[in-house]
């Protein structure tokens, strides 16, 4: 069964009832930094192409661009996660305090570096991407603290993201603790799994992975696909492989060009189409996936709707060049074509 329509008017009452909750994002915050520049010949000294500068610039990444994406929705966020003492958390910071997104809950470590990932793109085109970080995980010290802040903002909350990029701050014992705590409260909890990261993701309420994720997640081969994911005999044993041995509420997943595969028990996948009109980019889409779906719970949607409403942010998104948000204009005008 395949589907991509709902009406403006929904997307607006949906976005409407949204930006009168919270939500929380919890995880590895990043600085995205994008060298832009142009090709026009071949190193002397080895053969790679030697890109002339022209500009940089400087994004919020990794659980920051999740908020960056809920803010640019008018949803009310806080953000939660660890950085340096040094000069990119500088940076993230004063990036975040521009865009209205509190970071009073970034908690400073001196003996971890803040993640930044640096993009060579010339001609639109991604070079080499250089990666500066810590991957070691968060000490019971600073784990402590940081479920402590999340504890003190939950019951203003509807909802909780966990984003979790495989850099150290998202462990084992933080996840066990947000999942209770979410329980408690009845607070939707959200998760776009790294396989590489072995954590347990039974019991959530969404989980996002990509085509290549779910596969590793399910420990199975992707060794054939379908043009038709509901005919995709792979595909869909591995969403049942999911939904039953980690039992999320969702199961959400991304397919590219494909569209996305919303998955429930008891249910038969939905295969949503992509609306995409152009791919430029696709680096960020997936943060742009998870805050929308979660959003659109949390202003009442249904798993439907949710999944319908993050595919056209999903399709804006990959339209722009760099890590990108969708503002809600240009959601409700995709919703008219």
């Amino acid at each position: 069964m395949t589907q991509k329509t709902m009406t403006p008017a929904r997307a607006r009452q949906i976005l409407a009832a949204a930006g009168k909750t919270q939500v929380l994002v919890l995880g590895d915050v990043m600085l995205d930094q994008f060298v832009w520049g142009s090709v026009s010949r071949i190193s002397p000294e080895a053969p790679v192409p030697v890109v002339d500068f022209e500009r940089e610039s400087f994004m919020p990444g990794g659980a920051a661009n999740v908020a960056r994406n809920l803010i640019a929705l008018r949803v009310p966020t806080r953000l939660f996660g660890a950085v340096g003492n040094d000069l990119a958390a500088s940076q993230l910071k004063n990036l975040l305090k521009s865009q209205n997104i509190p970071c009073d809950a970034l908690i400073t470590n001196p003996a971890r570096h803040t993640s930044v990932k640096t993009r060579i793109v010339a001609h639109q085109q991604q070079v080499v991407r250089i990666d500066r970080e810590t991957r070691d995980g968060l000490d019971a010290k600073l784990t402590a603290r940081l479920l402590g802040a999340l504890k003190s903002g939950l019951p203003k909350a509807a909802a909780v993201i966990v984003g979790d990029y495989g850099k150290g701050v998202v462990t084992q014992p933080l996840l066990n603790e947000i999942k209770s705590l979410c329980r408690e409260r009845g607070a939707w909890l959200s998760l776009d799994p790294k396989p590489v990261h072995h954590l347990n993701l039974s019991g959530l309420s969404l989980i996002t992975p990509n085509r290549k994720e779910a596969f590793e997640l399910a420990n199975l081969p992707d060794e054939s696909r379908s043009a038709n994911p509901l005919a995709d005999a792979n595909l869909l044993l591995v969403a049942e492989r999911l939904l039953n041995e980690l039992r999320p509420a969702v199961l959400l997943i991304t397919l590219g060009e494909q569209g996305m595969l919303l998955c429930e028990r008891g249910q038969k996948p939905f295969h949503i189409l992509t609306v995409a009109q152009e791919v430029f980019d696709v680096s960020g889409a997936g943060d742009t996936v998870i805050a929308t779906f979660t959003l659109a719970i949390a202003g009442g949607a249904s798993p439907m709707e949710a999944a319908i409403l993050s595919n056209h942010a999903a399709g804006i998104v990959v339209g722009k060049i760099g890590t990108a948000t969708t503002a809600p204009e240009e959601l409700f005008k995709s919703f008219q074509r």
